[in-house]
Order: C-alpha cells, then structure tokens, then sequence
C-alpha cells in the first residue's frame, strides 16, 4: 500500500473516532485520540486508553507517562516521529479508571483497521489492556504483566513474520520506580530487533 493511500486510510478512520458514539465514553471526553505517528512506522506502541493531558491535546502518551515514555526513547534510540502510537480505547475513561470489556469492544476494531493499514514489523504493547487485546488476536495466552513483559513473540500477521513485544505501561514507574529499568530493556530489546530487521 503507497504512502498516500495509508495517509488518507488513517485520516478516514480520525474522521470516525472524532464523530463515534459507539460507547458511552464520548459524552464525557473532551477530545478522542486516535492515534499519532509515521503511517509507514516499522514499530507500533499500543497504550490502553488516553489520560488527562491526552483528552486534553487529543494526542497520545503527551501527560507524565508520555514523558517518561519519550526519555527512555531518547535513551535507546527510538524516534518518536517515525512510529506509530495508539490506543485500544480512543477517549479517557473518566477519572482514568480502566477501560470497560464493552469500550474496548466498541473501540477495537479501529485499532485493528490502523494495523492493517501500517501493518507493522513490530507491535509494542504497553500496559495489560493492550497487551491481553493483542495477545487474544494473535492466539497467544494472556496471564499476566510480570510473566509476558519484556518477551519476544513471533506471530504471523498479514502473511508475514511479524513481532510483539509486551512492555509495562510507561505510567507504572511512577508508582514503582524499578520498573522502568524493566521498560527500557524491553525498548533497546525492541531498537535492536529493528535494526537487525532492517539489515
């Protein structure tokens, strides 16, 4: 697919996600975040749903996760600009509680049309949510956050080897600061598995 054809694929699913009432969540956002990035982005991070300063600015990981998210980039070497970045959930669940098993219903399939569309070498998913929604799509089990982070799984997507990678949500070191040790092994795990894709 030419770049701009997944331009266009992406700013029609925006369009959606900007005028959805498929769940309860739009009567209490201020703006959805559809996502953010390089359509032709190698990598994809999925997060489990926007935060205070996301519904603020309508772009994703922009609060003190995002912050943390960006210096441990800066740190192995990942671009911001050249990957790509979403959610399962599109809008803030009030109060930031956890997405509902409904919303993510409701919200998925446009996560699942962003990936067809990007079609990624490897998917990042940061946080349970994200990583229980991926792991259920590509047939893997889901048991918990300490046992999937920082592993490396081979799956076949769109007729092609395909990688995902479960991290701890970028938020979690802000309440228990060795975890972000734990995040930037899983992300240099992440930049040297590009790097050798691209050789």
């Amino acid at each position: 697919m030419d770049h701009q054809l997944k331009l266009k694929l992406i700013r029609q699913i925006t369009a959606e996600v900007n005028e959805c009432r498929k769940c309860s969540l739009w009567k209490t956002r201020r703006k959805p975040v559809p996502g953010d990035g390089d359509v032709n982005a190698s990598i994809v991070f999925i997060g489990e749903a926007p935060g205070y300063w996301e519904d603020v600015r309508g772009k994703p990981f922009v609060g003190a996760a995002g912050k943390l998210l960006d210096s441990v980039f800066e740190k192995v070497g990942i671009s911001r600009s050249k990957v790509y970045i979403t959610n399962v959930v599109k809008c803030r669940p009030p109060g930031n509680r956890d997405p509902r098993p409904e919303e993510i219903k409701a919200c998925s399939p446009y996560l699942d049309r962003q990936l067809n569309i990007i079609r990624p070498k490897i998917i990042v998913t940061l946080g349970r949510h994200s990583t229980s929604y991926i792991f259920s799509k590509v047939g893997l089990k889901f048991k918990s956050m300490r046992e999937s982070q920082g592993k490396l799984y081979k799956v076949n997507l769109w007729d092609a080897k395909t990688y995902v990678v479960a991290s701890y949500h970028p938020a979690a070191p802000l309440y228990n600061v060795k975890l972000k040790e734990k995040i930037e092994k899983t992300m240099r795990m992440v930049k040297e598995l590009e790097e050798t894709m691209l050789i």
